[in-house]
């Protein structure tokens, strides 16, 4: 059994019900939406926001003359993480390959990968302008072949966030709109006046857009419910302690109810990285967040060995999971159940949240249990399609239909097979006889 160093004081809410509070405030702006259009964006972006400009849409102009303004080193850097998501993200639909089989003479199955018509791309603002998620909602829509993606921020304070912008238009946004919270999420699942409707959102937010992105889902399409970031790190004796105080920091200033777990095989390590976060928060920028995250979401668990270490953490179902350990590779086979893995002390969450390409809109409170994060596949649609161009099959097929459509009670479906057996082959259609009498209907 492991043994608890640090025990969390609070719970972190697992998937399931919203508050009712922030459920019916929702609801309420997605009527709005629905009954009013763009009167009502601007009502609830003035209210949220105090931001009622002309036109939320940025022009053409107004974007260049954006981006011109954002640093250089900025914008380089914008380009460089952005190479790197659209490098890995190529490699992801190059794997994704269309199909067609014949399974018998003359009958050819097929499925094709298509990408949705229309995406929907919500940036944050707010507590931290998250210029990263620009690059993973849209340059990955992008890359899956998506022929338009509109993209939504927020104002900061009354403020264009420029390097967000930049970076939604670096990124390949084919529309881009200063407008955040509820009302952006709304405007685009079910469209406005001046506002096209999308067939998918895509994009973390706070409890609000998360909400309503529960609740649009199914009219529209969605990447995936999100919640508090979370870090869970797998360490032996040979981790750094230093190196992870520092990384299970870097992800509790996301937000107060972020959980940051350790899981060590090692006494003195569990031990040595308490003392250096106790030592290291005090003085972090962002202490406010990070305390509360620690103090009520952060946990430290001495196993027996590794065997445990892991099995542990897939109970957890982690959006991250850092293996820093001699052999960091052996989670690749030795796990199941996370949103992404950091293999070794090389590599980081950070550089996963920030730079190395991989997609850092991943899965939280326990569902990576049934599902990966956002990757270009969740912009493509599989669809099948069928065609028999050999008499004889269709016949055969034709047969076995109208014996198997007849077990479930279909009778409409075992004629449709009934009469391609007979065309193409020697089947006797009784039903289509004059006089025919169906006396199990009759009766």
């Amino acid at each position: 059994m492991p043994r608890t160093i640090k025990a969390p004081l609070g719970t972190t809410q697992a998937a399931g019900p919203s508050d009712p509070a922030v459920s019916e405030r929702v609801a309420e702006i997605i009527d709005d939406i629905r009954r009013r259009g763009d009167e009502a964006v601007r009502h609830w972006s003035a209210t949220f926001d105090r931001w009622e400009p002309e036109s939320f849409r940025l022009s053409p102009e107004r974007i260049e003359k954006i981006v011109a303004g954002v640093p250089e080193q900025v914008l380089e850097d914008i380009r460089f993480v952005q190479n790197q998501v659209r490098t890995f993200a190529n490699h992801q639909r190059d794997s994704l390959t269309d199909i067609e089989v014949e399974t018998l003479p003359g009958v050819r199955l097929g499925h094709r990968h298509l990408p949705v018509g229309r995406a929907g791309a919500y940036v944050p603002g707010g507590r931290y302008p998250l210029t990263a998620s620009a690059h993973m909602t849209i340059v990955t829509a992008k890359v899956a072949g998506v022929p338009s993606v509109a993209a939504c921020t927020p104002p900061i304070r009354g403020e264009v966030p420029a390097a967000t912008v930049a970076a939604m238009h670096l990124a390949g946004a084919d529309e881009i709109y200063l407008l955040g919270g509820v009302q952006a999420v709304a405007a685009l699942a079910v469209g406005t006046e001046t506002i096209q409707r999308v067939d998918m959102l895509a994009g973390p937010g706070n409890a609000y857009v998360a909400e309503a992105k529960r609740r649009l889902y199914g009219e529209v399409g969605i990447d995936l419910f999100a919640g508090p970031t979370e870090i869970l790190i797998v360490a032996d004796e040979t981790a750094d302690p230093l190196v992870v105080a520092v990384d299970l920091l870097s992800q509790a200033e996301h937000g107060p109810d972020s959980p940051a777990i350790l899981i060590t095989t090692s006494e003195s390590v569990a031990r040595a990285a308490a003392d250096h976060i106790n030592r290291l928060l005090p003085t972090m920028p962002t202490r406010d967040l990070a305390g509360p995250a620690w103090r009520d979401h952060g946990e430290i668990l001495v196993v027996d060995d590794l065997d445990e270490a892991f099995a542990v953490a897939d109970t957890y179902a982690s959006e991250h999971v850092e293996v820093l350990t001699a052999e960091p590779r052996r989670a690749l086979t030795s796990m199941r159940d996370y949103g992404a893995l950091f293999l070794g002390e090389g590599t980081c969450v950070s550089y996963g949240d920030k730079v190395i390409g991989t997609n850092h809109v991943l899965p939280t409170r326990g569902a990576a249990r049934y599902t990966g994060g956002l990757w270009v596949g969740k912009y493509l649609k599989t669809v099948t399609y069928q065609e028999i161009t050999d008499e004889a099959s269709s016949a055969l097929l034709g047969e076995v239909c109208g014996r198997a459509a007849r077990i479930e009670l279909f009778e409409g479906h075992a004629r449709s097979g009934d009469v391609r057996a007979a065309k193409y082959g020697d089947a006797k259609l009784p039903w289509n006889e004059p006089g025919f009498i169906d006396e199990e209907v009759v009766s």
